[in-house]
C-alpha cells in the first residue's frame, strides 16, 4: 500500500518509487510485463489514473516501454550499458576471461556467504526450485537445459544476498559471458569425471547456504570458480594441442 500521509511525496512519485524500487530487487525483471492495470492498481492501493501516471514517468525514463495493444514492460536500461560494450569486447580480448573470472570469484564467493547469512525461507525455497531444475538436467543429460539452469542457480543465488546491487551485477556478468559459460560447460560435459565434480560443487554451495552457513558457502563458491579457471585453461591447453598436431601433419586448424 503507497503511503498517503500529509507531507509524503505526490502519489504518482511514491507509486513510481514502488515500482522502481521492485525493478531494483528482481521483483520486475528485464523483459516482464507489468500485471494489468487493474491488478496492479489494487496491488499497490491506488487508483488507475495515478498509476498511469506514474507509469508514464517510468516510461520517460527509459525504464519501462509500452507497445501498442500489447502491455507494458520493463527495459533492460539498468544492464544494457553494462552489458553490449563488453560482450563486444570479450571477443577480441581472450585474455578479459582471466580477469572476469577473478571478479566472479570475488563476487560469487561474497555473494554466497551473504546468501547463507541472510536468505529467508522464500529464497531457500526458490533456491531448492533451481537447484532440482539443476539436478534434473544432470539426470538427463540435457546440457541445454544444464547451461540454463546452472546461469539459474547462480542467480538465484545473487538474489538470495538482498543486496540489489550484487542482484544485478550477477546477471548482467552472466549476461556477458554467458556464451563462455556454455562453451566450458559443453568441455566439462565431454570429461565424465570433471562434469561429476562440477555437480557436486553446486550441491554443495546450496547445501551450505540452505544451512545457513556463510563460510562453508564462500569457500564452496570459490573453488568452484577456481576449478572453471582451471578448465578453461586446460581446454586453451588441449585446442593448442590439437593446433600443434594439425600443423606437424600439415593441415589446417579449423578456425
Amino acid at each position: 500500500m503507497i503511503s498517503t500521509r500529509p507531507g509524503a511525496p505526490r502519489l504518482a512519485d511514491s507509486v513510481a518509487s514502488e515500482l522502481e524500487k521492485r525493478m531494483l530487487e528482481g521483483s520486475l525483471k528485464s523483459g516482464d510485463r507489468l500485471p494489468a492495470e487493474r491488478l496492479l492498481a489494487l496491488d499497490l492501493g491506488v487508483s488507475r489514473p495515478s498509476l498511469r501516471e506514474a507509469m508514464q514517468k517510468l516510461v520517460s525514463r527509459g525504464l519501462l516501454t509500452t507497445r501498442h495493444g500489447g502491455g507494458t514492460y520493463v527495459t533492460d536500461r539498468l544492464d544494457a550499458h553494462f552489458v553490449d560494450p563488453w560482450q563486444d569486447m570479450l571477443k577480441g580480448n581472450p585474455l578479459l576471461h582471466r580477469d572476469l573470472l577473478e571478479v566472479r570469484q570475488m563476487l560469487e564467493s561474497q555473494a554466497a556467504s551473504l546468501a547463507a547469512d541472510r536468505a529467508t525461507d522464500l529464497d531457500i525455497s526458490r533456491l531448492d526450485e533451481v537447484y532440482a531444475a539443476l539436478e534434473n538436467s544432470y539426470e538427463r543429460d540435457d546440457l541445454s537445459a544444464c547451461i540454463d539452469a546452472d546461469v539459474a542457480f547462480h542467480q538465484a543465488v545473487a538474489e538470495a544476498t538482498h543486496n540489489v546491487l550484487i542482484g544485478h551485477l550477477t546477471a548482467s556478468l552472466m549476461r556477458v559471458i554467458h556464451g563462455h559459460v556454455s562453451n566450458n560447460l559443453v568441455h566439462l560435459h565431454a570429461r565424465p569425471q570433471r562434469w561429476s565434480h562440477l555437480r557436486a560443487q553446486h550441491r554443495a554451495i546450496w547445501q551450505a547456504i540452505r544451512e545457513h552457513r556463510p563460510q562453508e558457502a564462500a569457500l564452496a563458491a570459490s573453488e568452484h570458480i577456481e576449478f572453471v579457471r582451471q578448465a578453461i585453461e586446460d581446454k586453451a591447453l588441449d585446442e593448442e594441442r590439437r593446433s600443434s598436431a594439425l600443423r606437424r601433419w600439415g593441415e589446417t586448424p579449423a578456425g
